[in-house]
């Protein structure tokens, strides 16, 4: 290589990283004031996938030349005064759980290995409208079953802050991305915890919304009644414009809920004076990890001298939002995934004798053993003699939840906490105990049960470099409250990310 050849390389090695340290928001306005292009930045977050993809594997699939074509067909929608957005050009990662026109969705299972959808989901649809560039598809625990990303059909994700620890679950692929700069945003699902713990675990911004807020069409679905589409980003103000984009009121989902509060981007106020935050005392007993509780409680002591009112109080009934949520997530999934049977699309075994054998064979090899055990699980709970005593019983623990929420709300504009009992662990870990796994999403799925937004953000790292996640829960549709909030601590405690680690 020449030294004038040499030199070329090396700038266009350093816009490409100044383009790649750049949130969504800061992207959108270079491209709109001409100082990118849409191809610039796609090209940028391309050659970034390619450099640590093997090493992290956060994809499933990456359609290049689909993300590229997108970029130009953007770039000259923005030339022409068309697309306005502020997130106009900006490349996303989709969670491989959401349905995309053309692009292979297969929830990272062997079971819809081949599938492409003839549709969109309707969150995607309002990212491609605002001019959103997809990259691909994120990796994810199958099915959504999992909070490591090592249930995987295509193999696990790393953590970037360390490869030898998981991302955390079930968005992890969508988390790690982002951490590892191999997308500006991302779409995670959160059903007990699954875009706030890998967001908590990567060191990014994750925020699961009130259920309803966002429509969950075309997202495959694991528990009707807990999932939730959201935002993983950089900041709180890259989370807050993408929740404007993706919430809206679907007809197509009978779940939707309409609603004129949408503008979240007017909530980037840094100020909480006179706001009330309360800290349920049973989140910081036994299992909290000291450096996590520590750094939470330091958290909340800064949004104290902010102005806030911190209160601790007792929320009770945590104990058993752990079994109430296995129990009525295990019974919709077994219900949700009846519709996998190698018949009209997927993996069908090569060899079978007749109709039942085929469904038998085709299910069998299809899903993972974390899958089986949550059908099996669910299956059981629904079935005659046991559906009182553990559905029903699951849903009456369900309503004292939101009766227990209800109660605390009517004190506190905002509930403050850890997102999990530490920080992530090692590969491995978790897979061999999934009891323990299930025991890692105790402080955030009880919002899942209530329908309540959660926010996740760093708010420190442990001894081994390691972020720590800092949860935000408010009360149904209140997620100015904690974009205000979130955005008030980022303010005050200044950049986090692995380069300023560094």
């Amino acid at each position: 290589m020449s030294a004038a050849n040499g030199m070329a390389g090396s700038t266009a090695g350093r816009e490409a990283d100044g383009i790649l340290n750049m949130t969504a928001l800061e992207l959108g306005a270079a491209i709109r004031n001409k100082e990118v292009t849409a191809q610039q930045a796609a090209e940028a977050v391309l050659s970034q996938i390619r450099s640590s993809e093997e090493r992290y594997h956060c994809y499933v699939t990456v359609d290049e030349e689909g993300a590229l074509m997108q970029a130009r067909q953007i770039q000259e929608k923005i030339d022409r005064g068309e697309l306005t957005h502020p997130l106009a050009g900006v490349p996303v990662a989709i969670k491989d759980n959401m349905c995309t026109e053309g692009l292979l969705t297969t929830c990272s299972s062997k079971i819809l290995y081949n599938f492409v959808p003839t549709f969109s989901s309707e969150a995607v649809l309002n990212l491609q409208r605002a001019g959103a560039v997809i990259l691909g598809k994120t990796n994810m625990d199958e099915f959504a079953m999992g909070s490591t990303t090592e249930t995987s059909a295509f193999g696990v994700t790393r953590n970037p802050w360390n490869p030898e620890y998981v991302p955390g679950g079930s968005s992890g692929g969508s988390a790690a991305a982002v951490a590892s700069r191999e997308c500006f945003y991302a779409l995670g699902s959160d059903t007990g915890g699954s875009i706030r713990q890998p967001a908590s675990f990567c060191g990014v911004v994750g925020l699961k919304p009130t259920y309803g807020r966002v429509s969950r069409y075309g997202l495959v679905a694991y528990g009707s009644s807990l999932d939730q589409i959201g935002p993983l980003c950089k900041d709180v103000a890259d989370c807050a414009a993408v929740m404007e984009v993706i919430a809206s009121y679907d007809p197509k989902d009978s779940t939707s809920v309409k609603r004129q509060d949408n503008d979240f981007t007017t909530a980037l106020v840094e100020d909480v004076k006179g706001m009330r935050i309360g800290i349920p005392g049973d989140y910081f007993g036994e299992g909290l990890d000291p450096e996590v509780k520590k750094a939470v409680l330091e958290a909340a002591g800064v949004l104290k001298e902010r102005g806030a009112v911190v209160e601790e109080f007792d929320l009770s009934l945590v104990e058993y939002a752990i079994p109430a949520y296995y129990t009525i997530a295990a019974a919709e999934a077994s219900s949700n995934l009846e519709r996998f049977d190698g018949i009209k699309y997927g993996y069908r075994t090569q060899e079978y004798e007749g109709l039942h054998n085929m469904y038998k064979k085709s299910r069998s090899e299809g899903f993972g053993a974390e899958v089986k055990r949550r059908i099996m699980l669910g299956s059981f709970v629904l079935s005659s003699g046991y559906y009182d005593a553990y559905y029903l019983k699951a849903l009456r623990v369900k309503a004292l939840i939101r009766k227990a929420f209800d109660e605390a709300f009517a004190k506190y504009d905002v509930i403050l906490g850890p997102v999990a009992p530490t920080t992530a662990p090692r590969l491995g870990e978790s897979l061999s105990d999934p009891i323990k796994m299930y025991l890692g999403d105790i402080y955030t799925i009880a919002v899942n049960l209530a329908g309540l937004p959660g926010l996740s953000m760093p708010c420190g790292r442990d001894a081994k470099g390691l972020p720590i996640g800092l949860q935000l829960i408010g009360d149904c549709f209140e997620e100015k409250k904690l974009i205000r909030m979130a955005y008030t601590y980022e303010k005050a405690r200044g950049p986090f990310s692995r380069e300023e680690a560094r």
